[in-house]
């Protein structure tokens, strides 16, 4: 009867807007027959994300098989439902299903507008790690912009950076000498990559690396969307006695399509303080160091 008046009650101004009216409901039904209606409404108009994604939101993976049989369809249809979904940046694919997509691959620019306080807080952890004297790498990236301008004035240190907005976040810098690597400009990430690069990398021997990354992931490993990229921090990672990758939430757990190194090459993580045991649990397991940033009050 409610779901009858229902009908009347409400109608669908746009594709994501709704207009009810609860006055009849209330004076025929009560509060009870406007919760109801609401109810009925919140049905009507409530995106259903497909089913992959459903299942890749609650359990974080999807195996293609064991999806097939839930389904009762074939495998070819699940492998060409997650093909469509990996086209439109919805999901990574891998050998046998797919796990979620990291929502950092936007350019430089872009990626400047996400998660910018937790990246704030991250960034000056890791400054606060850095000792006088130290060779220290800064990647590329938004989170590591933040280190370089963490670092405090009286520190002395070398950084070493492919990343040209790194250098010139450090100009005004006093006491930090800077090694500035050159090669071709990969203009994404506003960062040096190719062989010169690589080859000016292999003659640096720094005491820690922070490592920017688009995916982490506990079975997957580093992942970032570029392949090139990829090599470039595979060379910073081995020029280096420690990697410590910076872990903003919404690289945890996603996946890009080209491997950095397994979880087994990294010393520590350094993660936003509010996030949740639940997340960090896999990584604590392989044995790697978190370190949880505080907020800015709590230091």
């Amino acid at each position: 009867m409610v779901s009858e008046r229902a009908d009347r009650s409400f109608q669908m101004v746009s594709s994501d807007v709704v207009e009810v009216d609860v006055d009849p409901v209330r004076s025929e039904f009560g509060q009870s027959g406007v919760r109801a209606l609401l109810v009925v409404v919140e049905r009507v108009v409530e995106p259903q994300l497909p089913q992959p994604l459903e299942l890749l939101r609650r359990s974080g993976q999807i195996i293609a098989k064991d999806l097939s049989q839930e389904l009762g369809t074939s495998e070819d249809t699940i492998r060409r439902d997650l093909r469509e979904l990996a086209a439109e940046g919805l999901l990574q694919r891998v050998h046998g299903g797919a796990l979620p997509a990291s929502p950092a691959v936007g350019n430089f620019a872009a990626r400047l507008n996400v998660a910018t306080d937790e990246k704030k807080m991250i960034g000056r952890a890791a400054a606060a790690m850095v000792q006088p004297s130290q060779v220290v790498i800064l990647d590329g990236g938004t989170t590591a912009v933040q280190i370089a301008r963490s670092f405090p004035a009286e520190l002395k240190a070398t950084v070493v950076t492919h990343s040209p907005t790194i250098a010139v976040e450090l100009v005004e810098h006093q006491n930090i000498e800077v090694i500035l690597i050159g090669g071709r400009l990969f203009k994404h990430s506003v960062v040096a990559v190719g062989a010169p690069a690589i080859e000016a990398i292999s003659r640096i021997q720094a005491d820690i690396y922070f490592m920017g990354v688009t995916g982490i992931h506990p079975r997957s490993g580093l992942t970032t969307g570029d392949f090139e990229e990829a090599h470039i921090k595979r060379a910073l990672s081995a020029s280096a006695a420690e990697t410590i990758v910076l872990a903003s939430s919404e690289k945890l757990n996603a996946v890009s399509p080209f491997v950095i190194a397994p979880m087994s090459e990294v010393t520590g993580m350094i993660v936003s303080a509010n996030t949740p045991r639940k997340v960090l649990s896999p990584f604590v397991r392989l044995g790697i160091t978190i370190t949880k940033a505080p907020p800015h009050n709590e230091r």
